[in-house]
């Protein structure tokens, strides 16, 4: 059945090219040359990252591995890993499962281990305690501490149990790993990790993921390309010591550098000074507050591609579209709530593909939609066989692009792989247009927490927003106009 699927998508993309007369695109060579430029930009810069990302996972990784673990194989006394995990509304068989892999891999820690559980909920608190007294492990050498707080958000909980874990008066030797409630932490997570921080350079870590959604096969699909493709950006920029995030769900980072006061309030209260939106304090992205305060002290940030955590998804709402639209406004918001203020550092002190890297986030937002906006106003205007042609341009890039990410994961792709990527793209793109202008518009997809009742001045705000968001879309547009030859 799945190569039925291919063939079929093969069969349409060779129909429709061939189904484009040469007459049809007179006066179309503008958009083509404006499409083809910022294809080559695009698809050179996705090269360049799929290169790397294959040398750091098939050379560079494997040495650093090495090693590290040679390095703490010298050690006298192993890491003692504190687990942090927060847990707020979500599924107490979800619950069980992570707490479960929590304590698997905290009873494997050969240092020692103590697990810090941030919940809310009482009944929270009874099933942990449960799932704690009934681990057929042996389980004498971790320590449970369960951390009941109230409802005042995932930054609190954070930066509570942070200034707990303090008081345990950990070392550099030690680690703290930080987990999200719907998230399962493989069992040799210590062992794994704690080796890299023999280079005091190295201030954290993170690692490739999965996920499981039972009942949304294309979100199900939409989240394993999305996860495909950060393994290769990850293990990308892997390669510079300096990933882009230290994402939520499961990060590692050294116990001390964790539990510095900057780095606490840091996780508490983050806020930007915006020239137009005043202070906007942050409620989401706190994986982005804790990878900012890394990098501007100068550590390191390593991907591990060969460590693998679970993360357990739901839709948010009944919709594929709606939902994936709900969860990009939140993680481009806080991409772009602390991409300007990363990309202030100086490139000597980030490095300067990292620093690169930061400022293609920003430029790839109007690349995106240069191209089929420039297609879409020649078949208004000129054209109308362009679009056929364009069509088979995204069946074809689109399947070669997934074809190569397929390296990454092994096997074959799904057929609907392709069209998603479209969708992620284009979709992602627009996103990023809307929460640029907007950013002090944030919302948890779980939670109801979001910021507050818009009183007159800051609606006065949001009708700025949206006029340098039109007025941006319409110099994009005029300048397609433009370089096309349509004006």
């Amino acid at each position: 059945m799945r190569l039925l699927g291919h063939a079929l998508y093969l069969m349409v993309l060779v129909v429709l090219l061939a189904s484009v007369p040469e007459a049809a695109l007179s006066g179309a060579e503008g958009a083509i040359l404006v499409l083809g430029v910022i294809g080559l930009w695009r698809y050179s810069w996705a090269a360049v990252n799929f290169g790397r990302a294959l040398w750091y996972q098939g050379v560079a990784y494997p040495r650093l591995r090495r090693r590290a673990e040679a390095a703490y194989a010298d050690r006298t006394r192993p890491a003692h890993a504190y687990f942090l995990a927060t847990s707020y509304k979500i599924d107490p068989e979800v619950t069980q499962r992570v707490y479960q892999s929590i304590f698997q891999a905290a009873a494997q820690s050969a240092g020692g281990a103590t697990v810090v559980a941030s919940v809310v909920d009482g009944s929270d608190v009874r099933l942990v305690r449960s799932v704690f007294a009934l681990m057929r492990t042996d389980m004498s050498g971790v320590r449970l501490i369960v951390d009941q707080i109230p409802a005042t958000g995932k930054r609190d909980a954070l930066a509570k149990s942070l200034r707990l874990i303090t008081r345990q008066a950990p070392s550099w030797r030690d680690i703290v790993i930080l987990v999200d409630g719907d998230s399962c932490v493989p069992a040799d997570i210590v062992a794994r990790s704690a080796p890299f921080f023999c280079d005091l350079a190295v201030g954290a870590l993170t690692t490739d993921e999965t996920v499981e959604i039972d009942d949304a096969p294309t979100f199900r699909d939409w989240f394993a390309l999305r996860f495909t493709q950060r393994q290769m950006m990850m293990s990308s920029m892997g390669l510079s010591g300096r990933v882009l995030t230290l994402t939520g769900r499961m990060s590692v980072f050294r116990a001390d550098l964790a539990t510095d006061p900057g780095f606490i309030r840091q996780v508490q209260s983050d806020y930007l000074d915006h020239w137009r939106l005043g202070r906007v304090n942050f409620l989401t992205g706190d994986d982005k507050s804790t990878w900012f305060w890394l990098l501007k002290n100068g550590y390191r940030m390593l991907y591990l591609p060969d460590v693998q955590t679970v993360s357990m998804e739901r839709q948010p709402l009944p919709g594929f579209i709606d939902s994936a639209v709900t969860l990009m406004v939140r993680w481009f918001g806080n991409m772009m709530r602390t991409n300007g203020r990363a990309l202030a550092l100086p490139a000597s002190r980030i490095g300067v593909f990292t620093w690169w890297s930061l400022l293609d986030q920003r430029v790839s937002v109007w690349t995106t939609l240069a191209g089929p906006l420039g297609v879409l106003l020649t078949a208004v205007l000129v054209a109308p066989g362009i679009l056929p042609l364009y069509l088979a341009w995204v069946m074809g890039t689109r399947y070669v692009f997934c074809m190569a990410l397929s390296l990454f994961r092994g096997g074959w792709f799904p057929i609907s792989y392709p069209i998603l990527l479209y969708f992620g793209q284009i979709t992602g793109a627009a996103v990023k247009t809307y929460v640029m202008f907007r950013l002090d518009r944030q919302r948890w997809t779980r939670q109801s927490a979001a910021t507050s009742a818009r009183p007159a001045a800051v609606r006065l705000s949001d009708a700025l927003s949206s006029y340098v968001h039109v007025l941006s879309i319409g110099w994009l547009t005029l300048g397609v106009l433009f370089i096309s030859g349509l004006l």
